[in-house]
């Protein structure tokens, strides 16, 4: 087993690196493949497009999002969830960097507040582009000299060595390999790369200062030679040789954290090592060799520079102006650098307050060309309550893997699901615990609610419904699907509200202690119900320093209706598994769905038996038996009249055409139709309610629930509700627990 893991790590690794080659190779291979030559916003613009998008449903409306962005590199793990918009407003900046459009000069900011994912976005950019450089389009290539061939003086090195790879130094900022050609040789290449190319391949920096003393150092030696072919003698595979490497944080990819201190300079591009100088200053001048490179600029040439926390480093921001538009920073007052890398500053609001010092100076703000040159580029709380619940799992478990699913169906099923954690008590032992269904929908609804502005609501709307229309796209009323565009939303939704480490640390804590609850069977005291994350979130709002007294007290004021919807939830679980027996099976809708086309077409439906007409007695019994639409006045016998027709055609007909005109793409056949996305249908199969019980189970008691009498109706009701509950994915405890509160509040309003 050991040596298969082994055998896996070679190939990765001989996936990632290739044999050092010659500079006349590299150049005839970006001439095939351009992309491998691309300057720091055009390479990052390929590798967040080379893994392409998917639809999304955010804020009720449909987006195409990139993948990159989900960490596929990583399976997920430092994926950022929603913010799509503010995503794709990033890559559309990006876009017109990389072709020099516009915007050349800016600085990208990413701001918002804690917990909106800005951190994971420095992660996910770190592993997308770690994982892109290993792929044969995405490979980064730079320079390595070796100068102990030409001389017998000491060689260009940190240290002595003997072995002939040791005399091989590489550009320590990673210096583009067409770097080293002449200004007018590199334009012609760039001609050349560029021919066809719809965002073109600029390479404007030359030698890094590392490098420059290796190339001035061949050039005089062959000088005094006498050579003619002097380049050809400089760039010979002796001296020079053009090598892969992959991106990672010090390799083409800078990041300044918050707790990085030193001067400016050594922040930005590093500092002198006085060592070295001693050694090395024997002409009197400052040799570049003994120059460290580990600042943040020169870690991040040739991609990408991250400043995070900026509002720590807001000393740097005003130096790192001429960066983006002159491309060039200084080791020393006589040795300059120049820099291709994609700036990028990350902060909380606190950075919006350190540029507004100035603010009421009007024009003489000092900061002015500063916050003119920032780009932002606003994270704000999730408000699609499918994304916030995906957080709240990743937070709570092991999970990473996005959620991609098919249709909202299968999504909803996600965030409805319970989830057993293993946890370790203060006695070592470790126990099993459960949130029970509904329970991480209840968390990520009202965090969702908390976050949602309810001045653009309607009147008649509630916060909840704003939500799920922000989830879904569509809100669904009986028949009636209204649609995310029938609203106009112009609110400040996502800017505040409950973050999710809050939530987290809610629930972490009702992990820790058991419920107060009892049964004779069941360990119930063990199982998280929605209600205790809803009631220990709201309780714990006054104490929480994150909240202000305002923002706690309207906080506590939406937990009503979030309870109300959870509630809900259950009761429908729990009247569908009541009712499980009484449904209608998938087999008998499609059957109706497929004569219900067919007569609305004058057409026949295919069977075992071949082609037949549309049985009008069928469609009568299911639309009043099952459906329960009509009864016996509504036809003439089996003919429908107008009402029945009009049902048909404006219900049912016109879903199935609007699912048929969404996949049109496809080979659409009506058999293939999915009932699920015919919302009448489903709708109306759905809308069980408490007179169908009555109606089925007359000596029934909802108040003789928690302990029923062995051998009543009820008893019986129980034991199939509990095991149908189980089917739906709640363990015997959570099923116990979801349906003793249903039947408890059914009981009051039972006739």
């Amino acid at each position: 087993m050991g040596h298969e893991y082994i055998r896996a790590g070679d190939e990765a690794l001989s996936g990632a690196y290739e044999e050092p080659m010659r500079l006349a190779e590299y150049v005839d291979r970006a001439l095939a493949r351009p992309s491998i030559a691309s300057h720091a916003p055009k390479y990052l613009l390929e590798a967040i497009e080379s893994m392409g998008t998917r639809t999304v449903v955010e804020e009720g409306e449909e987006r195409e999002r990139y993948r990159f962005f989900d960490d596929p590199a990583n399976d997920g793990e430092h994926a950022i969830l929603g913010n799509t918009a503010v995503l794709n407003g990033f890559v559309d900046d990006l876009r017109t960097i990389a072709a020099d459009r516009g915007k050349r000069e800016t600085i990208i900011w990413f701001d918002g507040p804690t917990a909106t994912g800005k951190s994971e976005l420095k992660r996910c950019l770190i592993n997308g582009l770690r994982e892109y450089s290993k792929t044969e389009a995405g490979r980064r290539y730079t320079v390595e000299w070796n100068v102990a061939s030409a001389t017998e003086d000491r060689g260009l090195s940190y240290g002595g060595g003997t072995d002939r790879e040791d005399d091989w130094y590489e550009s320590p900022v990673q210096t583009h390999p067409l770097s080293v050609f002449p200004a007018e040789v590199r334009a012609s290449i760039l001609a050349d790369l560029n021919e066809g190319n719809h965002v073109p391949i600029s390479v404007d920096a030359d030698l890094d200062p590392f490098s420059r003393e290796a190339y001035e150092h061949l050039e005089e030696r062959y000088r005094r030679d006498g050579g003619t072919a002097l380049f050809s003698s400089i760039t010979d595979p002796r001296h020079l040789r053009v090598k892969n490497y992959v991106v990672d944080v010090g390799r083409g990819i800078g990041v300044l954290h918050s707790e990085d201190d030193g001067s400016p300079k050594e922040r930005l591009v590093g500092s002198w090592m006085p060592g070295m100088l001693r050694e090395l200053d024997s002409r009197g001048r400052k040799n570049p060799q003994a120059f460290s490179y580990d600042g943040v600029l020169s870690q991040g040439n040739g991609l990408l520079t991250v400043v995070e926390d900026a509002a720590q480093h807001a000393d740097l921001l005003r130096k790192l102006l001429n960066v983006p538009d002159e491309g060039r920073v200084k080791l020393d007052k006589g040795i300059g650098m120049d820099i291709d890398t994609q700036l990028l500053i990350i902060s909380n609001p606190d950075l919006d307050v350190e540029l507004d010092k100035y603010a009421d100076r009007n024009g003489r703000d000092p900061l002015k060309a500063l916050k003119r040159r920032l780009d932002k580029h606003e994270f704000g709380y999730l408000t699609t309550l499918s994304l916030e619940a995906e957080l709240v799992r990743r937070e709570l478990t092991s999970e990473t893997a996005v959620w991609e699913a098919e249709g909202y169906a299968d999504l909803d099923a996600r965030v409805r699901e319970g989830v057993t954690l293993s946890v370790r008590g203060s006695d070592g032992r470790v126990v099993d615990r459960e949130l029970a269904p509904h329970s991480v929908e209840a968390a990520a609804l009202y965090s969702v609610v908390t976050r949602l502005d309810g001045e653009d609501c309607p009147g008649d709307r509630t916060l909840v419904e704003k939500a799920l229309l922000f989830d879904q796209g569509y809100l669904q009323e009986g028949d009636e699907r209204i649609e995310a565009e029938s609203f106009d939303f112009d609110g400040d939704d996502g800017s505040h509200g409950i973050p999710v480490t809050y939530t987290r640390d809610i629930v972490a804590d009702l992990l820790q202690t058991d419920a107060d609850r009892q049964h004779p069977d069941l360990p119930v005291e063990r199982v998280i119900m929605p209600d205790d994350i809803l009631d220990a979130m709201a309780e714990g709002l006054d104490d929480a320093p994150v909240f202000s007294r305002a923002e706690a007290a309207e906080y506590e004021n939406r937990l009503a209706v979030v309870k109300s919807h959870v509630f809900d939830r259950q009761e429908a679980d729990v009247l569908d598994a009541v009712l499980a027996e009484k449904g209608v099976d998938e087999e008998t809708v499609n059957e109706y769905v497929e004569h219900v086309f067919a007569w609305a077409n004058d057409e026949q439906v295919a069977t075992d038996r071949g082609a037949v007409d549309p049985d009008p007695l069928l469609l009568k019994v299911f639309e009043t038996e099952h459906l329960g639409r009509f009864d016996e006045g509504a036809y003439d016998g089996a003919t429908p009249t107008a009402p029945v027709v009009a049902f048909r055609n404006e219900k049912v007909i016109t879903a199935i055409n609007r699912y048929a005109w969404e996949n049109r793409d496809e080979d659409f056949a009506i058999e293939n139709v999915d009932v699920a996305e015919i919302p009448v249908i489903r709708a109306v199969l759905d809308a069980h309610d408490w007179s169908d019980v009555q109606r089925l189970f007359e000596e029934f008691d909802p108040t003789q629930w928690a302990d029923p009498p062995s051998g009543t109706e009820t008893a019986r009701v129980k034991d199939r509700t509990l095991a149908a509950l189980r089917e739906r994915g709640y363990t015997p405890e959570s099923a116990e627990l979801t349906s003793r509160k249903v039947m408890r509040e059914v009981s009051y309003r039972w006739d």
